[in-house]
């Protein structure tokens, strides 16, 4: 009994020693508090935060392949800055296909904050799905963070003698380009051949839309692989596949900072590829990374970044920037844009789509018509 009593005792002392502590904003005896990195409190009711956020913050891109090598620069950067205007730590998750597989991904359950991809078209196929609500063109450079050319990846000393798009007709050569299907590299590719045959800069193809069509059947006879990105596709071309690559010229120009001896060929006559950025509304509300997503997307286009671009082959948007490194990006003697063709609302369908001319064509080229 005794015992009992002085046991009683004890406990009700403990109570009331807890009671004064919580009045006196003491911590509990068994509930300590827990401090996270950079002595940051945390409590059950709201844990790892500063200033209203969470402590960390994961971030998912997808993006087309070819600008791999610049967001491995970019995104540390952005990391850095964020950390110290914030405090708070981004963990970037960082998914890369080629864009149209990209785009479908998204579209399809991938949820992507932010897409990188390489042509409008991708962009619209997620805002056409209801994901995007917002209008993401409505930015200082209509949605766009980086652009490039299409060009002429050939072997060193150019052993097949090719100068411009009406060599790539010639007989026993080996063309490589990516699908249209998976890749908005070859999509570009496919109009700038067409387009530079219709503006009449292709020899031996009328410039009208028949000739446009012809020279694309004519080059398509010589296209041996048909890869599922860009970047797959020169890495073959690399691998000591083909003749020739059509491709992107900042691939040309990352393979040639990584040692590959090939050269590249600028057409009389290509495309202005236009690379777009687009954060996912339905993804970062559903994720909460609005506020952190709209930071990375203005990142994007700062100077420093647009260098960064610069540096791994992608010409810049930022007209001061792209002035600065002109000198490592040679001019085009008739470099034209999609809006030639009415911009990618009147192209996707009308040249890529079931009964489209470059699939009209592909199949006669396939059955041997």
């Amino acid at each position: 009994m005794r015992k009992q009593t002085q046991r009683g005792l004890m406990l009700m002392g403990m109570a009331v020693l807890l009671f004064l502590l919580a009045a006196c904003g003491g911590t509990p005896v068994g509930n300590p508090a827990q401090t996270g990195g950079d002595g940051v409190a945390t409590t059950d009711e709201n844990p790892g935060t500063i200033d209203g956020r969470p402590a960390e913050v994961k971030l998912t891109l997808g993006a087309y392949t070819t600008p791999r090598e610049a967001y491995g620069e970019i995104i540390p950067l952005f990391q850095a800055q964020w950390k110290e205007q914030t405090g708070q730590d981004v963990v970037f998750e960082e998914s890369y296909l080629g864009s149209g597989a990209q785009s479908r991904a998204v579209v399809e359950g991938f949820e992507a904050d932010i897409v990188a991809l390489s042509l409008e078209a991708d962009v619209n196929r997620i805002s056409d799905a209801g994901l995007i609500t917002h209008d993401w063109k409505g930015t200082q450079y209509q949605g766009m963070v980086s652009d490039s050319i299409v060009v002429l990846a050939v072997r060193e000393g150019n052993p097949k003698n090719i100068q411009d798009w009406a060599d790539l007709a010639q007989a026993d050569l080996e063309i490589l380009t990516p699908d249209p299907a998976t890749s908005g590299g070859a999509q570009w590719n496919v109009m700038a051949a067409y387009g530079a045959a219709t503006r009449g800069n292709v020899v031996g193809f009328d410039g009208s839309t028949q000739g446009g069509e012809d020279f694309i059947k004519a080059l398509f006879t010589n296209v041996t692989v048909l890869d599922k990105s860009a970047r797959d596709s020169i890495t073959n071309f690399e691998s000591g596949v083909g003749d020739v690559a059509i491709t992107y010229e900042n691939e040309v120009l990352v393979g040639r900072q990584a040692g590959q001896p090939y050269e590249y060929i600028i057409p009389t006559s290509t495309i202005l590829i236009e690379n777009p950025a687009a954060l996912v509304d339905t993804y970062v509300d559903k994720h909460g990374t609005r506020e952190v997503a709209e930071a990375f997307l203005d990142f994007l286009v700062t100077p420093d970044v647009q260098r960064i671009f610069g540096k791994y082959g992608l010409r810049p948007v930022d007209p001061a920037v792209a002035a600065e490194v002109s000198a490592d990006y040679p001019p085009v003697t008739d470099l034209f844009t999609i809006q030639e063709f009415g911009g990618w609302s009147n192209v996707t369908q009308p040249f890529f789509g079931e009964e489209g001319v470059y699939t009209r064509i592909i199949a006669e080229v396939q059955s041997g018509q």
